[in-house]
């Protein structure tokens, strides 16, 4: 390999598996070393932020036989971010946001992303 390659590729963004659009995107993975010497490799503990820490766009009102996958394309674009529904709302069980009918759920913009004042 170059010199300039190996500089490059050290000079990187750290590698993930998963895509961008996964909630796992940018966690590292560690390895573990049986007695045996076996090597497995597994995925770092994700810790899911803090709800106050998103911006409200709205908060929307279940209906009978709605999914949170087609939530996350209505507002998202993409049915596989329904996961941020679920950190926005602190829920780690995603059909608890929409099991019950007039269930409030709170729609956010991606942590991190500040909203605007209405004042």
């Amino acid at each position: 390999m170059s010199d300039s390659l190996s500089f490059l590729q050290a000079l990187s963004l750290k590698q993930t598996i998963f895509p961008e659009t996964s909630r796992y995107h940018g966690i590292d993975t560690l390895t573990l070393e049986s007695d045996s010497g076996e090597q497995v490799v597994y995925l770092s503990r994700r810790f899911a932020p803090q709800p106050d820490k998103f911006a409200v766009i709205q908060e929307y009102v279940v209906s009978e036989g709605e999914r949170l996958d087609n939530l996350a394309n209505q507002f998202y674009g993409d049915p596989e971010l329904f996961w941020m529904i679920c950190d926005a709302n602190g829920t780690i069980r995603p059909d608890e946001l929409v099991e019950s009918i007039g269930n409030k759920i709170l729609i956010t913009l991606p942590e991190g992303i500040p909203g605007t004042s209405n004042d």
